[in-house]
């Protein structure tokens, strides 16, 4: 499975789960190894749903909260090690330059798909993380008492990361 994060217009988490290299809506360029962790399933679950809490739907910024600050965050707890400069470098330039943004730039949903920057070979190869948004439905209100809602095998759907009750 792949985690990302993308925004919505509820105070729930905007982390979710879908099959690796194909988030619907945007279009996959390369990946770039971030390390390797030993942790059994269960522990890295428990993991997830405590992170997932504090990346609500309604708190993803382009700027300032995106899902690549999300990949960093992860990144850098599980392994030590963040992402390379250059995944985020747009999103440092407009936080130093967020004067100069139209305001059409200075929202927090993503509305389109992304630029990409183009992977080569010394940068290395690993997942960039880009997200789209989706709204809660009713059905989803049924699964209150789930966790990782797993999509099923072979589906393009995607599933949203529950908070861990605290």
């Amino acid at each position: 499975m792949e985690y990302r994060y993308g925004a919505h217009d509820f105070p729930i988490s905007g982390v979710f789960e879908v099959e690796p290299k194909s988030c619907p809506g945007f279009i996959y360029r390369c990946s770039v190894p971030l390390g390797h962790i030993k942790m059994p399933p269960s522990e890295f679950q428990a993991f997830l749903e405590n992170v997932a809490s504090e990346y609500h739907g309604d708190t993803y910024h382009l700027i300032s909260k995106n899902c690549n600050h999300f990949t960093d965050d992860i990144a850098q707890r599980l392994t030590g090690k963040g992402i390379p400069g250059w995944v985020n470098r747009l999103a440092r330039v407009g936080a130093f330059c967020s004067c100069l943004l139209p305001e059409s730039l200075q929202v927090t949903t993503v509305k389109q798909l992304p630029e990409y920057h183009h992977c080569t070979e010394e940068e290395g190869s690993g997942s960039m993380s880009s997200t789209t948004p989706h709204e809660p439905t009713e059905s989803d209100d049924g699964d209150q008492d789930k966790h990782l809602l797993s999509p099923p095998v072979g589906s393009r759907e995607v599933a949203f990361i529950r908070e861990a009750q605290r």
